[in-house]
């Protein structure tokens, strides 16, 4: 019953092409709202390199570990506002300080202006004293494609690897090619085929979509660390979350995909669903495996 009356409201309210702006307007009005630190999460706001940034972190923190969270938004759009429920649940769970950046987006600053901003937000980290093993790189939909993107990155540039990856419904494929669009097209609750193309296309300028650093379904994971996969049955980009754990198996890499039945895409920010519970218990197990 749950499941039904968000699915309703939630596509009713965001299941609509709108522009960059419209979007960007939307989520400042979400922010507005959600402005509430959690209970027991502190929220520290500060900047990096001339990036807004803020830690988060659960009261009962190891002050030594740090998840680095890439925010959703399609690369054209995000405020970190909105995810001070979801990144303070993860901290609980984990017992992990959250560093959560503001990252250039398009089409002001399309590719690579994200990637060489979480590689510096990255770099930030090391030069602060918190060394590789101590780091998980975490991020939502484009976010979870950014984490990939960057520790590939890292791994080509021959530096230090983040201790593991979560990836929650990440966008992995901006060629939009995955069956999952065609077969989850009528299911989706959120993601508008047309606005899909429109952020894809400003992100991309004119790169080619099946770069690996923009597209890391395409990409070889050779030596990258665990990987942590969330994704909905019933989201578009379900194969494009299939495509990088198969690619990734291939590659030796310890991958974990967990196909959540029924569940829409970063279903985790509705936060008193059982399935929403379910997953932030996995990842706080998934970041406490990697110690």
């Amino acid at each position: 019953m749950l499941r039904f009356i968000f699915r309703t409201l939630l596509r009713k309210l965001f299941y609509k092409p709108l522009s960059i702006d419209e979007l960007r307007e939307s989520q400042t009005r979400s922010a507005k709202l959600m402005q509430k630190t959690p209970k027991d999460i502190s929220v520290e706001p500060f900047s990096i390199n001339a990036l807004r940034a803020e830690w988060l972190s659960h009261k009962n923190v190891d002050t030594e570990k740090v998840i680095l969270y890439l925010h959703g938004g399609g690369y054209v759009s995000g405020k970190l506002e909105i995810y001070h429920l979801l990144c303070g649940s993860i901290s609980e769970k984990s017992r992990a300080r959250i560093l959560l950046p503001e990252y250039r987006l398009a089409p002001e600053d399309p590719f690579p202006a994200a990637l060489e901003d979480a590689l510096s937000v990255y770099a930030w980290l090391l030069e602060n004293n918190i060394s590789a093993e101590n780091i998980i790189i975490a991020g939502d939909s484009a976010g979870g494609g950014l984490s990939l993107a960057m520790t590939l990155a890292l791994r080509d540039e021959g530096r230090s690897l983040p201790a593991g990856i979560i990836c929650l419904s990440p966008w992995t494929d901006l060629t939009l090619s995955g069956e999952s669009h065609q077969t989850n097209a009528k299911k989706s609750v959120i993601l508008h085929p047309e606005g899909l193309a429109l952020w894809a296309e400003s992100y991309l300028a004119h790169a080619d979509p099946r770069t690996p650093h923009i597209s890391p379904a395409f990409a070889d994971f050779t030596n990258f660390p665990p990987i942590l996969i969330q994704v909905g049955s019933e989201e578009v980009f379900l194969d494009d979350a299939r495509m990088v754990a198969k690619k990734a198996k291939s590659a030796g890499v310890d991958v974990t995909l967990s196909v959540y039945e029924k569940m829409w895409h970063v279903w985790q920010t509705v936060g008193f669903l059982p399935e929403t519970k379910q997953a932030f218990e996995e990842i706080g197990a998934f970041v406490k495996g990697l110690r």
